[in-house]
């Protein structure tokens, strides 16, 4: 994997720090199907939507934005994360790292293949919103797992 693409390597703690938190907002208005009101907005909607009694594309609609900042939080942070070089670049690590991402899309895809078999309705549409974030979720935790145990075992040899 070209290092061309990749982030300063101190931007992962940035990522980090705006990840983890975004993760339990998110995890937080799932379980509690909270919408705080001072998170209420006006904002620009780009398509028609009869949810909000509008079938004008580019309307303006009342919404309240604590599920679209824990979303929007979870792909910065979590793309600073995954695509962040590491302190030592190297041919490892880039193997590693597209190793990861191929194993993380294609249990992304089989979980969702399981979803099209098995859930159906308005169940449906959760599992794929969560299904967004999946495949860099599954990469976060696949580099960073393989990364770890290859440090381990490096450790415990000498």
């Amino acid at each position: 994997m070209s290092h061309h693409f990749l982030f300063p390597h101190k931007l992962k703690l940035l990522g980090w720090v705006i990840l983890v938190p975004s993760i339990v907002a998110g995890l937080y208005l799932t379980i509690t199907d909270a919408d705080p009101s001072w998170l209420n907005a006006k904002m620009l909607s780009l398509f028609p939507s009869k949810l909000y009694g509008t079938k004008q594309a580019f309307s303006i609609i009342s919404v309240n934005l604590a599920g679209t900042l824990a979303g929007v939080g979870c792909i910065i942070g979590g793309v600073l994360v995954g695509f962040s070089k590491e302190k030592q670049e190297d041919e490892f690590i880039a193997s590693t790292r597209l190793s990861s991402l191929l194993w993380a899309v294609f249990v992304n895809y089989g979980l969702l293949l399981i979803a099209f078999i098995f859930v159906y309705e308005t169940a449906f549409l959760s599992v794929m919103v969560y299904n967004m974030f999946t495949v860099l979720l599954l990469f976060i935790i696949r580099f960073n797992y393989l990364l770890f145990q290859s440090t381990k075992t490096a450790s415990d040899e000498k």
